[in-house]
């Protein structure tokens, strides 16, 4: 169950992570918004880089600590998205659908890491 999980959250953190590339792209070629922007390029993007690294961990809890990590970034990552459309960088219809799948990723971010911690303390 937790692999099918793991398999899930590094596709849809991958898929993400190229999205919010886009987006920055978007925003420093047609809005020449290159400090929030970055900001979001690397939260969103390191993401998929810690679920990478969880599916490497040494031990449990480094696994449990990786998925951690991702998560803070996946909630900076809304952050960002939040403040850029606010600050009207992006508009309601754009954040929106990143909004969805950072969500999603972190329910599922956030089953993992229950799983993993109830399936140690057996």
């Amino acid at each position: 169950m937790v692999e099918n999980r793991e398999n899930v959250l590094k596709e849809k953190s991958y898929s993400f992570a190229l999205r919010v590339v886009k987006v920055y792209k978007h925003l420093i070629y047609e809005n020449n918004e290159y400090v929030l922007s970055k900001q979001l390029l690397r939260a969103g993007t390191s993401i998929g880089a810690n679920i990478a690294e969880a599916n490497q961990a040494q031990s449990r809890p480094d696994f449990i600590s990786k998925l951690g990590i991702a998560l803070k970034e996946n909630v900076e990552t809304e952050y960002w998205l939040n403040l850029l459309r606010d600050s009207q960088f992006l508009t309601e219809s754009q954040v929106a659908s990143l909004l969805t799948d950072c969500l999603e990723i972190k329910a599922i971010l956030i089953a993992a890491i229950k799983t993993t911690k109830a399936a140690g303390a057996r």
